[in-house]
């Protein structure tokens, strides 16, 4: 899985990377496999990390609101 520590910014570089090597016909079928895999446990992340974000937003709008 993704590093523990590892930031929104981060997980989308990677993944522009590992598509750019993949567009360059830079990987060989045994890294592409293992490449894909890694793509698919980022964008996994990514999704988390919106959707956590998403409703910590919501609670601040929603706490702003009741003040």
């Amino acid at each position: 899985m993704a590093k523990k520590n590892l930031s929104y910014s981060e997980a989308i570089a990677e993944v522009e990377s590992i598509v750019e090597r993949i567009e360059n016909n830079e990987l060989d079928i045994d890294e592409l496999a293992k490449n894909v895999k890694r793509v698919a446990e980022l964008i996994k992340f990514c999704k988390a990390k919106l959707k956590s974000t998403e409703e910590e937003v919501e609670q601040i709008l929603k706490d702003f609101d009741e003040s």
